[in-house]
């Protein structure tokens, strides 16, 4: 899980993830904003573990999440946008 050592002052901006409202600040990705709310980004597409992003810049195509509305997009390069609502446990009940 990511901690916030600096940087707290930053607006702070509201989101959906997973069905429950949390915080991220502005001018995070979506792949900080997730990982400073839970310990993983998203389950492996076959064996059902965790992952947490691998190269952080867009380039190895592992840090895909699920809007709400059915739209991929790639966490470590998306700004995170107030009201956004991801999911990341699509098929996986927790």
């Amino acid at each position: 899980m990511f901690k916030r050592l600096k940087e707290t002052g930053r607006e702070p901006i509201a989101f959906k993830l997973n069905g429950h409202f949390v915080q991220a600040l502005k001018g995070d990705t979506v792949l900080t904003a997730i990982l400073t709310n839970q310990g993983f980004l998203r389950h492996s597409d076959h064996q059902n573990q965790p992952r947490a992003g691998f190269c952080l810049m867009g380039a190895c195509q592992d840090c895909w999440v699920t809007l709400e509305s059915g739209e991929r997009v790639r966490a470590c390069t998306t700004a995170i946008e107030p009201n956004m609502h991801i999911v990341t446990n699509f098929g996986y009940p927790r």
